[in-house]
């Protein structure tokens, strides 16, 4: 039923758009936010609801009489604008032999590039056809989420307290919570079903910034050009060389912060760069803010030219909030421990919907999925990986049903 129900959802195109307005960025994510609704209906949660903000979310009332901790569950349903998600043709690579993976558009996951395989020898890896992504993050999730629901819908005898969950969209494009209404969602605290390889356990993410730099120009005519046009693309591409070459995404790792240049569009006349600004530590995060006013104001300066300069906070690390609240690890450590599985605690680098729920009042560590190589081609996950994370998603509830809430 999992691998039937994941399939069925990444068939479903609900890429999100950034250079769109508004929430949801693309009505496509309503297609799955529809489903996932009546399949919520179906199973016979209350307080269902899907608003015109594309928000699914759900109750499953508690089954006991004791007045425990309300536990929410979160997944996104939108995928990367990196890569397309339209006509997702899934592939299944039963009892993977621990080689090469060739899919039918030529694109070869390389078992050297990607050592982590070699620990899904004998499971089954699940691909595209090398075309679009597949949408593990975060139908994996999702997947994960209602596969839970499902069981506890059809075995009333396991006690459990009230579970809320939600469905968001925009998660890729940092607008996932937006108009989340914390209180509506009920839950006193959560987890978002939203991170890789299997025993990810995070609860520490980015600072997280944009900026929007645009240079102006001025074009005319390249005969007459001498001493009067200004290439607003060259220049643009001088300024990018100030930035440091060894604190990009490719050069970084750990807790490591950066600066990557995700875009770049113009012409003579006008040029914009879109930055992404990361650092775990808050001061290194206002440091690099810093850091971007001074070199394009200088730049700009030097170069007699105009320069528009447009920083914005996304998100910042909810590992500031969590500290407060670490049962919440515990209890996650201890539920991938009673499922065999080793918790691997590490930092985002990244952020998820909890990054910015944390600091709306709703603690909300990361939980693993299982996926790898997420927002392109080459992405995958393990059948077992999701089982496996179902069956922590399960011991978590457990879990929480015994721990009293407080008066």
């Amino acid at each position: 039923m999992l691998l039937e129900r994941f399939l069925s959802y990444v068939k479903i195109d609900t890429q999100s758009d950034e250079s769109a307005e508004g929430v949801p960025s693309t009505k496509k994510q309503f297609d799955l936010a529809r489903k996932l609704e009546q399949e919520l209906i179906e199973m016979g949660l209350q307080d269902v609801s899907l608003d015109e903000h594309c928000y699914v979310m759900a109750k499953l009332p508690s089954n006991q009489k004791e007045d425990s901790v309300s536990l929410g569950l979160i997944a996104h349903m939108d995928t990367s604008p990196d890569m397309s998600g339209k006509d997702v043709k899934p592939m299944l690579h039963k009892n993977y032999d621990g080689e090469d993976i060739l899919l039918p558009s030529g694109v070869v996951i390389s078992k050297k590039e990607n050592p982590f395989l070699q620990n899904y020898i004998g499971q089954t890896v699940i691909t595209t056809d090398g075309t679009t992504l597949l949408g593990a993050d975060d139908k994996a999730g999702v997947t994960v989420i209602m596969e839970a629901l499902h069981h506890l819908a059809t075995h009333p005898e396991i006690p459990h307290g009230t579970i809320c969950v939600a469905f968001t969209p925009d998660e890729e494009i940092g607008r996932g919570a937006d108009f989340f209404d914390v209180q509506k969602f009920g839950a006193d605290v959560a987890y978002t079903i939203d991170g890789g390889e299997i025993g990810e356990l995070e609860y520490e993410s980015f600072n997280a910034a944009s900026a929007k730099i645009t240079v102006h120009g001025k074009n005319v005519h390249p005969g007459t050009a001498k001493d009067v046009m200004v290439n607003s693309i060259l220049l643009a591409n001088e300024l990018a060389l100030r930035f440091p070459v060894q604190e990009t995404p490719q050069h970084t790792e750990g807790y490591e912060g950066f600066y990557h240049l995700n875009d770049i569009q113009g012409s003579v006349e006008g040029t914009t760069l879109r930055y992404i600004i990361r650092d775990f530590d808050r001061q290194h995060f206002e440091e690099r803010k810093q850091f971007v006013q001074t070199t394009v104001e200088n730049f700009a300066k030097e170069k007699n030219v105009t320069i528009d300069l447009e920083v914005k906070d996304q998100y910042y690390n909810m590992g500031e909030i969590i500290k407060d609240h670490m049962e919440l690890i515990e209890i996650a450590k201890k539920a991938f421990l009673k499922n065999e599985v080793e918790p691997k605690i590490q930092p985002i680098r990244g952020g998820t919907d909890g990054s910015r729920l944390s600091y709306m009042g709703l603690p909300t560590p990361n939980i693993f999925t299982g996926g790898h190589n997420y927002h392109g081609k080459l992405e995958l996950v393990p059948l077992e990986s999701m089982e496996k994370c179902k069956e922590i998603v399960l011991s978590i509830i457990d879990e929480f049903r015994t721990i009293s809430k407080v008066k």
